[in-house]
């Protein structure tokens, strides 16, 4: 049995964030991909994706529609992701685990929680920045 927060609640279809995670990954062009939800006024929650780029993949529009039309073929529509971010790391512990609850914090516009246990704090910045600009 999984954390509540592995499952989200999109228009009445539970979808693991696991599962979407790993349909991001099975892409040649994601190195990581961490999945969250999001507040939607419509569905409930919104699948909201943060993607590491391989190193030669461009993360423009092209692979942003590319990777949200992979997650359709793998798992189906109701698990595409309304909002997909590309950064150039995920914020992670000192063991290496992907931090999800920053991620929600800044997709809430809530002020970030405890971050001493960062490997590297910088990074939670510039995802910040890039969220905060493609929702202007």
């Amino acid at each position: 049995m999984g954390r509540v927060d592995d499952v989200l609640n999109v228009a009445g279809h539970r979808i693991g964030t696991m599962e979407v995670e790993s349909a991001l990954v099975s892409h040649p062009s994601v190195a990581e991909a961490a999945v969250i939800g999001i507040s939607d006024e419509i569905k409930g929650q919104a699948v909201a994706a943060f993607v590491t780029p391989r190193m030669g993949a461009a993360p423009d529009d092209r692979l942003q529609a590319e990777l949200r039309q992979h997650v359709v073929e793998k798992i189906g529509a109701i698990a595409r992701p309304e909002k997909l971010f590309f950064t150039s790391e995920l914020p992670k512990t000192r063991s290496a685990k992907i931090m999800r609850r920053l991620l929600r914090d800044i997709a809430e516009g809530r002020v970030l929680g405890d971050t001493t246990t960062l490997a590297d704090p910088a990074i939670m910045a510039e995802i910040k920045t890039q969220y905060e600009e493609r929702e202007e």
